[in-house]
């Protein structure tokens, strides 16, 4: 066995949706040190279309056949209808002939109304991995390594920290899929290996955020930023479904410490690398953008899911930031850190002639549509960082409130609070004892003593957001 096992997939073109998923399983398998053999990727115009099928026996460096079987694969090989039936002719001979082998599997795509998967009669007495239902496809696609790598089944593989990406793929691939998944599942059903399955997909996702860096920027900056972090954004929806799982299902003391570590591993990313010596300000927005985005959405999961004390560790514990670039001595700093001024954008805004308030906001606005999260929830936290960061006499500038008009009356939370149990529970994430604690604050605002942020004519009430009136007047 190589030490990059070399894989054919046969499958069929059975409609859109069904390719796409064959597409990501092979591009799994090669984020998995996989070297997938695929029609869509290896057959091109003028090839011999019956000898690439073939290679599938023919070539002694394919070691094993994935066999993807859905129910109009299943009807073309028992049929030897099309592409599919040439393939069976070649795979059917090589299972019939050699009962023990091990080079063809069939991975199920597909059941029937009885739950029954869909296979060639020539495959139907022989065991298959089952990728056909999202709660077991972790586990299954496990089983579907093993067999690949050629571990007993009670040996789990072992997933390199840096897979492979699609080297015909233009955009940037982290491999954190597999791990994803696996921590995902983990921690939902409270697995033995939860804690460890969070950890890898964590430190994956940590180190191989370099794979994001700019480098070689060729054009206008504010275009590599801007198209840099539209390329995260799969990665993003990853991190947001483990803040949403965590929040759910395991908001333990081990696994929050685990997300402000991480936190706390992505801070040097904002900032030059020590063996850079020439650069820009501007160089590192990305990583700017990315970081306080992924921030802001794991307070506003964790409020919004009453996670109230979690939340409040990240605001409360501060950050070790090694080798500053501007002390350079290893210091300690607090959550505004995670908010940097972001100069490329307000260059592409006068470029542009856009005339935006703030682009800054409006991409968040834009991409919170794809996250899963409403923008009133990031609003929410952002008025939070903002209001405590006030408190703790430090500074956040909160970019989404600008979109402020969509909110008719106190945030929810505040909302809530006047119940006096209700503001017991939330006084923590302002960093107060109690009620009277607001008033100095929302006094030196009255006196602008304080100054609000602004943009332009726009800014925001913070008495009419807390709803500070009601606040602790019920039981």
């Amino acid at each position: 066995m190589t030490e990059n096992p070399k894989v054919f997939i046969s499958y069929s073109w059975s409609n859109p949706m069904h390719e796409q998923w064959v597409l990501e399983l092979a591009m799994e398998l090669r984020n998995s040190a996989v070297d997938v053999i695929l029609d869509k990727w290896d057959l091109k115009e003028g090839h011999d279309a019956v000898a690439f099928m073939e290679k599938m026996v023919t070539d002694p460096a394919i070691n094993k056949v994935v066999i993807v079987t859905d129910e109009i694969y299943a009807d073309k090989a028992d049929g030897r209808s099309g592409g599919v039936g040439t393939e069976t002719q070649i795979i059917s001979k090589e299972v019939y002939d050699n009962q023990e082998q091990d080079k063809f599997v069939a991975v199920v795509a597909q059941k029937d109304d009885q739950g029954k998967p869909y296979l060639p009669t020539y495959y139907k007495s022989r065991i298959y991995i089952d990728l056909s239902e999202p709660n077991n496809y972790a586990e299954n696609f496990d089983k579907l390594l093993r067999w690949i790598y050629n571990k007993p089944l009670y040996i789990k593989p072992e997933l390199g920290k840096r897979p492979a990406f699609l080297d015909e793929s233009e955009g940037i691939s982290l491999g954190t899929t597999i791990a994803h998944k696996r921590a995902i599942v983990a921690i939902k059903e409270n697995k033995p290996f939860a804690e460890g399955a969070l950890d890898e997909y964590l430190s994956i996702f940590s180190e191989n955020l370099e794979k994001f860096r700019l480098n070689d920027i060729k054009g206008e900056i504010d275009d590599a930023v801007v198209n840099n972090i539209e390329q995260f954004i799969p990665y993003r929806n990853e991190v947001i479904q483990i803040f949403f799982t965590i929040a759910n299902y395991a908001p333990n003391a081990e696994n929050i410490s685990k997300l402000y570590r991480f936190f706390e591993r992505l801070i040097p990313y904002m900032n030059k690398p020590e063996h850079i010596t020439n650069w820009h300000e501007w160089d590192f927005d990305n990583y700017k953008f990315i970081i306080h985005e992924l921030f802001l959405y794991a307070i506003a999961i964790f409020i919004k899911y009453e996670r109230f004390e979690q939340a409040n560790i990240f605001l409360t514990q501060d950050y070790y930031l090694p080798g500053n670039s501007y002390s350079g001595r290893d210091v300690m700093v607090n959550f505004t850190y995670f908010y940097k001024y972001m100069k490329s954008l307000e260059h592409r805004n006068k470029r542009l002639t856009l005339r935006r308030l703030s682009l800054r906001a409006d991409i968040l606005e834009q991409r919170s549509k794809s996250s899963g999260l409403e923008l009133r929830y990031l609003m929410q936290a952002d008025f939070v960082l903002f209001i405590r960061s006030e408190i703790d006499n430090s500074r956040w500038w909160p970019e989404t409130l600008l979109y402020i008009g969509r909110i008719y009356g106190a945030f929810e939370i505040f909302a809530r609070a006047e119940s006096k149990t209700y503001f017991d529970k939330i006084k923590c994430l302002l960093n107060i004892t109690q009620l009277s604690d607001l008033n100095n604050l929302l006094d030196d605002y009255k006196t602008n003593n304080k100054r609000l942020p602004r943009w332009e004519h726009h800014s925001f009430s913070p008495s009419f957001l807390l709803g500070y009136e009601q606040l602790a007047k019920k039981k």
